[in-house]
């Protein structure tokens, strides 16, 4: 109820705030802490602590796992806290907006979080939409108000909202407006972006509300001096918030792996405990019967069984190691880094770089195999620009020198002759000039037509200033080109029409208007021109206009026919134009006919396409034009390098079938080899339906190309989890505005392209940046070099940690499986975190299988990613058994090298300190000869990680095994002397050498016969690669030219506007102000929508750095 906080409270209506952050300060620890111990080996950390702090079972003292889980935990937290930080300042900064509320019986300045349902608000030109309101008044001709749905929608065009007359009638009376007392039933809160059903009550009258009457949060008013409207839904409840998706803790596929693995790696740890203990009470338990120990460890007590097992468990903690957990958030943030530092994804002319918003998915981008776009704003720039056109068989647009070669074109014409010309059109071939100018009549024929055929609104701001509102961009972009060209529409009247024809005002008397649909794909105007001559203009589809030719055009069609045939080749929407003389009997008679038809109360519609046919017919042919709808830079070389990368890409839009279509073909998603062509649209089909949407993926996955049109931001999340539930597949979602965030939320990665629609896609993604372009940089150059790293990060970290506790469980059989370590407790301390540490995150950095140019000139190179090739599970089995090969190797053969073996003093050498010396030593040999193999990209820092590795394991080992640490801290450092005493005996060295050797030489002759019997893709352009210089950047081609025609004109316009234009209920308010085009004060729009044009001049000002 309107201006009734107190009734409206009752019942318990959200309000306007709005919250998207995840956390507040009391769910911020518990919540979080569940996030991460979703990580089975954070979980596994926190047993073992829970283990440690029983002195009963553990050796090791408590802290040896706490404080590093601790350290991991925390790291993870501030960094979510961060993010989340920052998405309550955006929340802030939404609900802190300020609005004009009546309260009271006055307008009062307040925040937008503070207004509630049943509120009346009143909004200012340029203003967001606060809450979705009910239109009540405006300060327009008819209550009408104009409004930019780019933020729900991803339309810059202007859309028309009409209020009631019986709430228009209370204008800015701030006394009627406090007095109103209306009361609205309607739909609850959903997500139907162009559906509204309910009634307003008032004065005891019943009024039918729709989506035509309704201002939704989100858009923006446009060319509005004001406006009142009635809070309906606010905040949560408003339909861009139920659009908008929930926000999701996203998690890479190799994470779900890891979880998997580290149960493998805990069953085994268990498995290989129960072992042992079942040989703990015999030394010769090696030769024993399996059976009999198992009895012996069964006739134990169940306490003693069940300490022991925890106890022998927790020594081989090693495999699941906490340096797993920093050392993959390291790297992760590493890979973030490059990609904000990356210069060939920064936009100069925004001084936008690319952004990696989320730190945790970097690798995740190397294994993409669907890609879910935006249209408007992702793939286009939204900027419509006259580029060609035919006139009576000459083309004009393309230069040529005398060869007939096209040349490249610099100097533009100049327009100064003519005082309203937009002085930003650009247009580049003079001759088309001077034909006008010489009087050329077939020319001036050419762009009078374009200048009277058509709906759009001239609006005068400033004197000489013209600015076009049109229904489409292509109406306003012809009625550009004509104003340029001498032929200025200057103003309409419901009866008339006045043009500026080479400096000389000519008002035409519009007689009639046969108005553009979707079957028709054409429009006409009849006009009676000064000298009183009727004729009618048409523009439309060429393949309608050209059915419809007098056959002395011919010839005329024939030439015309392959110029269209050139421009569509070129990917523009083209558009034919046509004109008939009238005899004047004939239009009193078809006036009279058509008077009938439109008062008709059945089949008005057919007898209205009747009269249309009949009249339009028998046309003289002018010309055709060519619009060009500007792709963004780089779009259908990116777009082709993605398909060569085996990357499925489906186009999810809002707009029309044939628009959508017309920019596939554009952007190369679409070509003319294609024979069956597959199209998904919402307003039709009802394929997301349970019973039906496993048809609908089976069938769109059996397509090269799939584009989803007329859906809407819920719609575009469905089709994405679609995929992502039954493909189980990678998926990457891109968009520019905020009908985009639920689609991005929804996909595994969300990119937001930070353009003409606002912040809120880059807001809600995980990556961002300014151009469509840099796609392929991110997935085809970072992506890849991300999830090979961290592959070989996973297969490098499990090998070394792998053999380190393999070589534990060889020594328990000559231990009396007693859990002791065959290590030092220091060495144990320090091989994670100082001695292996620092060489894996070299090799994990900044690992190169090949260069940013050879990735990009090989996209083929992505493909392991997408099967998941470098680490998965059968890599894994692969490194457990090259471990226990390794473990076997530094084991046996240290042990059999010092068994029975003398000093050259001839004191025995084959002590358990010496022993462990020796083979702790072999390890970091090897697991650093394995780092070198694995290594195909050395930097200086690799180099040093390394070698400083090395020198500070044995500047450590002589100092802890020094006499003077012994006297100091004598419990603490029980190997005084090893190190000296041992090392420098030859056949120590013997020993190192001879198993590195016996360690690396498998692996080197196996990887060299894999080469040359079975070489990868990756192994043949690496060998290229050192044959041959570095190629060159890919230079920017030409897109190959389609046969077909693909007309432009029905892409992109909606049912017309011909009969408000001939209304007689025209409105002229105040000086110079826009004329209203409506025949009935409560006209519905739902498909009667028009179009904000945006002229050159603005687009080149928006365009300028």
């Amino acid at each position: 109820r309107a201006n009734d906080r107190s009734f409206n409270l009752s019942h318990g209506y959200a309000n306007n705030a709005i919250r998207t952050s995840k956390y507040n300060i009391f769910t911020f620890l518990p919540l979080n802490l569940f996030e991460q111990f979703r990580r089975l080996a954070n979980a596994y950390f926190l047993f073992l602590l829970i283990l440690q702090l029983i002195p009963q079972i553990s050796s090791l003292s408590w802290f040896t796992t706490a404080v590093p889980l601790v350290f991991v935990l925390s790291i993870s937290a501030v960094k979510d806290a961060n993010d989340d930080i920052n998405r309550h300042k955006c929340d802030r900064q939404v609900n802190n907006r300020k609005v004009d509320v009546l309260m009271c019986g006055q307008l009062k300045n307040e925040k937008w979080m503070n207004v509630q349902v049943g509120d009346i608000v009143k909004l200012e030109n340029n203003e967001f939409v606060t809450a979705d309101l009910l239109l009540l008044s405006s300060s327009e001709p008819l209550n009408l108000v104009y409004v930019e749905t780019a933020e729900l929608d991803g339309e810059t065009n202007l859309k028309v909202k009409q209020a009631l007359t019986a709430t228009g009638e209370l204008g800015d009376n701030i006394e009627a407006l406090a007095a109103f007392n209306g009361e609205v039933r309607c739909e609850p809160p959903n997500n139907r972006l162009d559906k509204f059903k309910g009634t307003l009550t008032v004065n005891d009258g019943i009024y039918a509300l729709d989506n035509d009457k309704m201002l939704l949060r989100g858009c923006t008013l446009r060319n509005t001096e004001w406006c009142f409207g009635l809070v309906i839904f606010g905040g949560p409840d408003t339909k861009l918030m139920q659009n908008s998706g929930k926000s999701v803790f996203k998690r890479t596929s190799i994470d779900h792996l890891m979880n998997i693995l580290v149960l493998s790696s805990v069953s085994w740890d268990l498995c290989r405990a129960l072992m042992l203990l079942s040989h703990h009470s015999s030394p010769s338990g090696l030769m024993s019967s399996f059976l009999t120990q198992w009895y012996q460890f069964l006739s134990m007590s169940g306490k003693f069984q069940y300490r022991k097992t925890l106890t022998i468990v927790s020594c081989f903690d090693q495999l699941t190691n906490f340096c797993y957990n920093i050392s993959m958030e390291v790297i992760r943030l590493g890979n973030s880094f490059f990609i904000n530092w990356d210069r060939k994804m920064y936009y100069p002319k925004k001084d936008t770089p690319a952004q990696a918003r989320t730190t945790t998915l970097s690798e995740e981008l190397g294994q993409i195999k669907y890609i879910f776009s935006d249209k408007t704003g992702t793939l286009t720039q939204n900027i419509m620009t006259f580029n060609k056109c035919s006139i009576n068989g000459k083309a004009y647009g393309d230069l040529y020198d005398f060869s007939g070669q096209r040349v490249e074109i610099t100097e533009r014409v100049d327009f100064s002759w003519n005082n309203l010309a937009d002085p930003k059109f650009s247009f580049h071939d003079h001759s088309l000039v001077e034909m006008v100018r010489s009087g050329n009549p077939e020319t001036q024929e050419f762009f009078r037509l374009l200048s009277l055929c058509h709906t759009v609104m001239p609006e005068e701001k400033k004197e000489g200033e013209l600015n076009y509102q049109a229904q489409s961009p292509d109406e306003g972009a012809l009625v550009t080109a004509a104003r340029n060209f001498g032929f200025v529409f200057l103003s309409r009247t419901p009866e008339t029409i006045t043009v500026i024809e080479m400096g000389k005002q000519v008002i035409y008397e519009l007689l009639a208007i046969l108005d553009f649909n979707n079957v028709r794909k054409r429009m006409s105007v009849i006009v009676r021109g000064p000298e009183g001559k009727l004729t009618l203009y048409c523009k439309g589809a060429d393949t309608i206009i050209l059915e419809r030719l007098h056959p002395s055009c011919n010839k005329l069609m024939e030439v015309t026919t392959n110029h269209l045939n050139e421009y569509a080749g070129d990917g523009l929407r083209t558009l034919a134009l046509a004109y008939k003389d009238l005899d004047e009997s004939y239009m009193k008679d078809w006036t009279q006919r058509h008077h009938e038809a439109s008062i008709a109360m059945e089949e008005r519609e057919e007898k209205l396409d009747e009269l249309y046919e009949e009249i339009e017919k028998d046309m003289m042919l002018l010309g055709a034009t060519a619009v060009e709808d500007k792709l963004q830079d780089g779009v259908p070389q990116t777009i082709e390098q993605l398909a060569k990368a085996d990357i499925k890409i489906w186009v999810l839009t809002g707009d029309k079938q044939e628009t959508a279509e017309n920019i596939g073909y554009s952007c190369n998603m679409l070509r003319e080899e294609m024979k069956d062509v597959f199209f998904v649209s919402a307003n039709t089909a009802f394929a997301l339906e349970k019973n039906l949407r496993l048809e609908l993926l089976r069938t769109a996955c059996m397509c090269q190309t799939v584009i989803c049109c007329r859906v809407t931001p819920l719609q575009k999340a469905q089709v994405v989890q679609l995929v992502k539930k039954y493909k189980q597949a990678v998926t990457l979602a891109i968009g520019d505005g905020a009908n985009d965030v639920s689609m991005i939320k929804a996909a595994h990665i969300g990119v937001g392209i930070s353009g003409q629609e606002g912040m809120q896609a880059v807001l809600s993604s995980d990556f961002s940046f300014a151009q469509f372009r840099y796609l392929q940089r991110l997935l085809l150059v970072h992506g890849r070099w991300s999830y090979i790293r961290m592959c070989k990060f996973l297969g490098y970290f499990f090998y070394k940690n792998f053999t380190f506790t393999l070589v534990h469980f060889w020594y328990a059989f000559f231990c009396g499986f007693s859990a002791q370590t065959v290590y030092d407790e220091w060495f144990i301390t320090f091989y994670n975190t100082i001695y292996t540490a620092l060489p894996v995150l070299g090799l994990s950095l900044f690992e190169q299988d090949v260069n940013d140019r050879w990735s990009l000139q090989h996209p083929q190179l992505y493909a392991p990613g997408q099967k998941n090739q470098y680490f998965n599970k059968k890599a894994f089995v692969r490194c457990v058994m090259h471990s226990c090969y390794s473990s076997l190797i530094l084991f046996f053969i240290p042990w059999a090298s010092m068994h029975d073996t003398v000093r050259d003093d001839g004191k025995d050498i084959a002590d358990y300190q010496s022993f462990a010396l020796l083979a702790q030593t072999c390890l970091l040999i090897v697991v650093f000869a394995q780092l070198f193999l694995d290594t195909y990209y050395w930097t200086a820092i690799n180099q040093l990680f390394v070698w400083a590795s090395i020198a500070v394991y044995f500047a450590i080992t002589f100092t802890m095994y020094s006499s003077g640490m012994f006297l100091i801290f004598t419990s603490a450092f029980p190997f005084t002397g090893t190190a000296r005493n041992s090392l420098n005996q030859p056949n120590i060295w013997l020993t190192i050498f001879l198993s590195s050797l016996l360690c690396v030489l498998p692996v080197v002759a196996f990887r060299f016969i894999l080469i040359q019997l079975r070489p990868t893709i990756n192994d043949e352009v690496r060998a290229k690669a050192r044959k041959e210089a570095l190629p060159a950047p890919a230079p920017r081609r030409t897109l190959k030219k389609r046969v077909t025609r693909r007309s432009g004109y029905a892409f992109s316009h909606s049912q017309g506007y011909g009969a408000l234009v001939m209304s007689q209920k025209f409105l002229l308010k105040g000086h110079m102000r826009r004329l209203a085009l409506f025949d009935r004060t409560d006209s519905p729009m739902v498909q009667n929508q028009p179009q904000h044009y945006r002229t050159i001049t603005e687009e080149s000002e928006s365009q300028s750095p």
